[in-house]
């Protein structure tokens, strides 16, 4: 009966807290904007004039304008030398680097880093992983053989994983998106992929090149 009852509360909880966070961060994040922006618009403009969200609007302004400003390259140049400031400090380095690999993971431009989910063969397992440069000439002396290919096994259940150069017969396409390539690697496999959603037509072993 004991076992019967933890099983369901221990069901509930995985099942609500995804939930729960994604909420919460959503929460916090709006008040956090409406905290900090909204004390600056109500500091520029009359009182009466100031409704409750107007923090909100204008924190979602700002990500919109820097995101559209990064597309400039004197912006990236000039952000990628403050960038180099954080990553050369030597406290804030590990933490700062920690930080940005964990949410460049989740970066819209990702995806378009990975040309191809494969399955690699190794002493007989088969590992799913991402090419992520099939063009020998781009990599670097000692690593552009051009019967290799680079390609990324990330790990289970971290945000991590590993850049291999495997011969190209260890490689194998996969029919899977990369969106559920992700989620089935990073879970190990819990979450299973969905066979509804049309996928991209997969190349034959001879073609992954």
């Amino acid at each position: 009966m004991f076992g019967f009852i933890s099983r369901n509360v221990l069901t509930g909880i995985i099942t609500i807290l995804p939930v729960f966070l994604t909420f919460y961060l959503l929460y916090w994040m709006a008040v956090t904007a409406e905290s900090m922006l909204g004390g600056v618009i109500r500091a520029t403009m009359p009182e009466e004039m100031y409704w409750p969200g107007m923090g909100v609007i204008a924190g979602l302004a700002v990500l919109f304008i820097i995101g559209m400003l990064m597309h400039a390259y004197i912006v990236r140049t000039v952000f990628s030398k403050f960038e180099a400031l954080f990553s050369n400090m030597p406290v804030v380095k590990p933490i700062y680097r920690a930080m940005k690999d964990f949410f460049d993971y989740f970066s819209p431009k990702k995806e378009q880093e990975f040309d191809q989910v494969v399955s690699v063969t190794f002493n007989g397992m088969k590992l799913v992983g991402f090419i992520t440069q099939n063009d020998s000439n781009k990599l670097p002396q000692g690593f552009n053989d051009e019967e290799s290919i680079l390609v990324y096994l990330p790990l289970s259940y971290m945000i991590g994983g590993y850049a291999v150069l495997v011969p190209r017969s260890a490689v194998e396409p996969v029919d899977m998106t990369m969106e559920e390539a992700m989620r089935f690697t990073l879970t190990a496999g819990v979450a299973s992929t969905s066979n509804h959603k049309p996928v991209k037509k997969t190349k034959k072993p001879e073609e992954v090149r």
